[in-house]
């Protein structure tokens, strides 16, 4: 399966797709929300998993994930966000959104490994 990472920091998205590899899945990576979407025209039928920071230039995760949740093309891609916003307000917001997964960062990569397994059994057969 298709991971898209979307994180501007390239550090964490390195750390993504070596832990989503290491699981069998192959990796797109987007360096903002703009890059996300625009990856998401081209390839949204490859994609089955959307690994989401929050907080990035532009345009935010939540802007993304809401565009993500509106489009037919893609509203049944699985997201997951992956951010440092640890307060239960963001991560109900993020919910409430059609996030289907919630990660903090600080994480290691033990529970980044579980938590994106966790995200697979989550997409629609």
């Amino acid at each position: 399966m298709t991971i898209l990472s979307v994180d501007d920091s390239t550090t964490i998205r390195r750390i993504v797709k070596r832990s989503c590899e290491e699981l069998g899945h192959s990796v797109l990576e987007a360096a903002d929300g703009a890059a996300a979407i625009a990856t998401l025209e081209e390839k949204s039928g490859e994609v089955s998993l959307i690994i989401l920071d929050w907080n990035m230039p532009g345009m935010t995760g939540l802007e993304v994930l809401k565009k993500v949740k509106s489009d037919p093309k893609t509203k049944h891609i699985v997201v997951m966000m992956l951010t440092s916003e640890a307060d239960m307000n963001f991560v109900k917001e993020a919910l409430a959104a059609g996030a289907q997964n919630y990660l903090t960062k600080p994480f290691d990569q033990k529970m980044l490994a579980l938590k994106i397994q966790e995200s697979m059994t989550m997409i629609p057969a």
